[in-house]
């Protein structure tokens, strides 16, 4: 029996891994690798080892103590959640990992993060981190003075275009669809002399070697168009992982774990925390703070549990 389980190795399940430790929980951290998003960096040509936003050295030091601690992780992947009556009016929760292997807990933590929408275009694996990104909230401030492009129809690509018109020398928005005419955002795109509108056009390819230095786009009538561009913010949303979830949590329109400021779930003893919820913000800081709030919100959930003790310090 653990008093604690965290799904998700990344920034928000290494941080909660960590507090949780500190608390003396007896913890497990089940994920398929360790660091997550973190280990995903821009590199633009002239910027290396420059990041405006860096969580990874955070990251990175949480990481480390829990490789160290060898007893309180297990590299598999989870593949369900069951909740187990224990009839003093709380559930403990099993876990049952790929192996095989189940696992019952007190508690849990879901740090299993999201995946972004990708366009699924000839050269758009092979350069990311080389200028193509899922997230301007991140790395926008590295392409000052450059020419970029935002994909996405809607007020997520919106607010990219808004923040990289502000410092990039030229914006396009690439949108498959016709965009709104009620947008307060696209009301305010329309005013950036920098910022060039390619409605019911579609991102066919990018190119470039070992940067990013085009993308080819289809309009609606057939006919091609390549653009020089230095960075390419794919803004289609991100996939939450919450396929284990459904009937154990309450989730938002869009699949993502419903939390409160404390990172508090629908069920009591679950907690969540990072890109796997409604959270502000796709930030490896954000995460890191939600993993340790998720963790010291856990702590306070055990300490109030009849059936929980607290390990003792031994001295001497």
């Amino acid at each position: 029996m653990y008093d604690l389980i965290i799904l998700g190795g990344g920034p928000a399940g290494l941080t909660a891994t960590v507090y949780a430790i500190h608390k003396r929980l007896e913890t497990l951290l089940i994920s398929e690798d360790l660091g997550g998003k973190s280990n995903y960096r821009m590199h633009i040509r002239g910027l290396e080892g420059y990041e405006t936003i860096n969580g990874e050295e955070v990251v990175r030091r949480f990481q480390s103590q829990v490789e160290y601690l060898d007893f309180a992780r297990l590299m598999d992947k989870a593949m369900s959640i069951e909740l187990l009556a224990n009839g003093n009016d709380e559930d403990y929760i099993k876990v049952t990992t790929e192996s095989g292997t189940a696992f019952v807990t007190r508690s849990l933590i879901i740090a299993t993060g999201a995946q972004p929408r990708m366009l699924n275009v000839p050269g758009e694996r092979s350069l990311l981190g080389l200028g193509v990104s899922y997230s301007a909230i991140s790395h926008a401030p590295l392409f000052w003075g450059k020419e970029t492009a935002v994909v996405g129809s809607d007020s997520l690509a919106f607010r990219a275009v808004t923040e990289l018109a502000t410092l990039a020398s030229r914006v396009f928005l690439v949108s498959q669809d016709p965009l709104p005419t009620d947008s307060p955002w696209l009301d305010k795109i329309r005013h950036f002399d920098n910022v060039v509108i390619l409605e019911d056009t579609t991102v066919v390819s990018v190119g470039g070697s070992p940067h990013l230095e085009e993308m080819t786009v289809r309009r609606a009538n057939g006919r091609q168009e390549t653009f020089a561009i230095k960075g390419l913010f794919v803004e289609l949303g991100l996939i939450p992982n919450t396929g284990l979830l459904h009937g154990i949590v309450d989730l938002d329109e869009h699949g993502r774990v419903v939390v409160d400021c404390r990172g508090a779930t629908s069920r009591p003893g679950i907690y969540a925390a990072g890109d796997v919820t409604n959270s502000y913000a796709e930030q490896v800081l954000v995460a890191v703070g939600d993993g340790a709030k998720a963790a010291l919100s856990a702590h306070e959930y055990l300490l109030s549990r009849r059936q929980f003790k607290a390990q003792p310090v031994l001295v001497g």
